[in-house]
């Protein structure tokens, strides 16, 4: 599976926005971790759930 984000990248579930801007930990296969500045660290199914990606001007 291909991604348009990679660890490091910003990232944001838009089944659940009110989790916030997350942070792309690990991809292992299709399972990504995000930390999420409103809910904590989450593991994502990538084949259930999109997340869009973010571009955060630094």
């Amino acid at each position: 599976m291909i991604f348009d984000y990679e660890p490091g990248d910003y990232v944001i579930n838009p089944k659940n926005k009110e989790w916030g801007l997350g942070q792309v930990q690990s991809i292992i296969k299709n399972i990504v971790t995000v930390n999420f500045e409103n809910s904590g660290k989450k593991t994502i199914i990538a084949d259930k759930i999109l997340l869009e990606k973010i571009n955060v001007e630094n």
